[in-house]
Parts: C-alpha cells; structure tokens; sequence
C-alpha cells in the first residue's frame, strides 16, 4: 500500500517533538493511545484514503459500514495529522482529567462513531432537498469532526472566557460556530457537513439525551464530576492550536491524497 506522502514528514516530526516536550508521562493514557493509534494508521494505512473515507454512497449505498470506524483514524497528510492531534493534545490532556480515563475513552469511540453517522445524515438530507447527489459521493477523513465535538464539551466544563479566532476575542460559548463559519470560508474543500456534524454530537452530549443514554448503557461506572484522583500535569506553556479542517468536500474520483 503506497504511502498518503513521500520525503520528510514534518508534520508528523513536529507532532512528535510537541508529545515529547509535554512528556509522554504528562499526557493521560487514553489521550496518549488516542494520538499513537493515528499516528500508527498514518504510518500503516490498512486501506488507500479513498477505500477508508466515509461517504453514503460507499456506506449506505455499498454496505461499507467499516468506513465509519477507519475515516476518523486517518489523515490526507502529515500536517493534516500534526495539526488534528496537536489540538487533540491538548482538549484531551485537559478533559480526561476532568471526567476520568474510562469515561473519557467511552467519549471519544461514542463520538468517533457518532459523528460519522451525523454527517452521513446531513449529507444525504442536503442531497435529497437539493436534489444534488454528488453529496452522496463526498467523502470524509481525518479526526476534525471528533474535535469540534470535543471542543463544544470542553467550552461546557469552561464557561465564559474568550478564544482568539483570526485575530478577534470571540466568547467561548460561540467559539465552535464561528469557527466552524471561518473554516469554511477561508479553507475550500473542507466539509461544512463534517464539522457541523461534530457540534451537533457535542450539542447531543451536553444539551441532549447522549450523556444519559451513555450511562444507561456503560452501567457500572459514569463520567467524574470534579478532577480524578490521579492528577496530569504539563510543563509546556502556549495556547492549543485550533483544529484543522479535516474533511474533504470533493466526490471520490477527484480526492486528492
């Protein structure tokens, strides 16, 4: 299987140079299993990008229903990689502290899944009332999606505040939608959909029935009010970069890798 790049990854040398300068044992176990599982599928991809990216062609028109577990976990390039894992680092050092490494990893494979199946539904809600079926053959990768949903979590734990986006104080309650506008406006060929996707399962946790449904079903153990016992610590200083737009908005034959 041929490689997404060739030469030097910077991207992924960077992103491993700002692991290490956290100290890899600062950063929580499921946040650490969390960026070595994409990085070990950038670097052995099981299948081509365009046999992985999740589209409802390929997913409710074929049946390939394995793409929803294999698009989050891989990336287009290294600094598509660096750049979703870097904010990764960061939102997950901060939030499995809060809520506990187990509840946290059940959060992470919850909205993995779940946000795929968001996107697939706004793809084919938007292709059918527009009667536009090459939104039926866009096709996604990358973690984005997962972080944008991460990010409305995080702006629920930390309310008030405000975040720097392209150079303007915006409040944190509004963080997510404007970037999710910027994104799109600023960086053609990033999916709307997959971003938007992503606020919506956030919204579905920390407004909506998920969280009560994800303790129904995990029975023995639910997510931490305050901190864990075991406490993480990091000995870097800077602000978490903003998630990279992960998503290509391009039908299969035109994606480029």
């Amino acid at each position: 299987m041929q490689r997404r790049s060739r030469g030097i990854n910077t991207g992924l040398i960077l992103l491993l140079s700002q692991i290490f300068n956290v100290g890899i044992n600062n950063i929580p176990p499921v946040t650490l299993a969390t960026l070595a599982l994409n990085i070990w599928f950038f670097l052995n991809p099981q299948k081509p990008l365009y046999s992985s990216c999740l589209s409802v062609e390929k997913c409710c028109q074929q049946k390939d229903w394995q793409r929803l577990l294999l698009s989050p976990l891989h990336h287009a390039n290294d600094w598509h990689l660096y750049f979703n894992m870097a904010s990764m680092l960061w939102k997950g050092i901060h939030l499995e502290r809060r809520l506990g490494s187990r509840w946290f990893a059940l959060v992470i494979t919850t909205f993995s899944i779940l946000t795929g199946v968001v996107y697939l539904l706004l793809q084919f809600a938007v292709a059918e009332f527009m009667d536009e079926p090459d939104f039926k053959r866009s096709c996604a990768v990358g973690f984005s999606g997962v972080l944008f949903a991460l990010k409305v979590l995080n702006n629920h734990y930390c309310p008030g505040g405000f975040v720097n986006i392209l150079g303007f104080p915006v409040p944190n309650r509004f963080a997510c939608w404007v970037e999710l506008v910027a994104i799109h406006l600023f960086s053609p060929g990033t999916s709307f959909a997959g971003h938007l996707a992503g606020i919506l399962v956030g919204l579905m946790y920390t407004q909506g029935p998920l969280k009560k449904m994800m303790e129904a079903c995990a029975g023995g153990f639910s997510s931490n009010v305050g901190y864990p016992g075991q406490q993480y610590y990091f000995n870097s200083s800077g602000n978490s970069p903003q998630s990279i737009p992960c998503i290509f908005r391009k039908p299969l034959h035109t994606l480029r890798c």
